[in-house]
């Protein structure tokens, strides 16, 4: 199959959705715990977090135009905390339920039958089931003027892993903590390791670590 640029936009909505959104391959799952500033949770999944740098430690996570309500992002804005909690194969169900579109005033944690918990150094809930719990507070965000999406930007203040997962070099093993990955908007997928490998130089091939 070869398509164009215009190929692709005559494409039936639905096909071209799932095409488009399954060509850039795997994708981080992580549900992304937040509360109004009443105290009301809200949980959703995202497939779009990724690392923004390491010294500030921060993480970044795209969110469609913000032109009809956005709760995960509302609350951000209004209390500049969020949490990010890894999906696991146990929980990726459950995970996938808070796409729903549930009405205002429903908490997706009780909904789709996850229960919120607080580290108490965040407003923000964690989900309790996550092995993998990052707590983050909002740094800036920028507007992909192409779509108008936004690019959130985080920074971690504080990280949750459980014993075991982090390597003497600082490498979580975050296949050992049960985290799976995403493929498209549908598609939930466990991962097997090939090899670490040597840092790549110029004058000699990589081996594994």
């Amino acid at each position: 199959m070869r398509l164009t640029k215009d190929e692709i936009l005559s494409l039936e909505k639905g096909y071209r959705t799932n095409l488009v959104n399954s060509v850039a391959g795997f994708k981080s799952a992580n549900l992304v715990g937040t509360v109004t500033p009443e105290g009301d949770t809200n949980l959703a999944i995202f497939s779009s977090v990724i690392h923004a740098g390491s010294n500030p430690p921060l993480l970044g996570m795209l969110f469609r135009p913000v032109t009809v309500a956005r709760h995960t992002y509302e609350n951000i804005k209004a209390t500049g905390v969020f949490t990010l909690n890894h999906v696991s194969r146990e929980m990726f169900k459950a995970a996938h339920q808070t796409s729903a579109r549930y009405p205002d005033g429903v908490s997706e944690f009780e909904a789709a039958g996850h229960t919120p918990w607080y580290s108490g150094n965040i407003a923000a809930p964690y989900v309790a089931g996550a092995e993998v719990k990052i707590g983050l507070k909002f740094v800036e965000e920028a507007e992909i003027k192409a779509n108008g999406t936004l690019f959130m930007v985080g920074e971690i203040i504080e990280l949750l892993l459980p014993d075991g997962v982090v390597a003497p070099d600082g490498y979580i093993d975050i296949e050992k903590a049960g985290t799976v990955a995403i493929s498209g908007l549908d598609s939930y997928h466990t991962t097997e390791r090939l090899a670490r490998l040597t840092y790549a130089k110029p004058d000699r091939l990589p081996e594994p670590l």
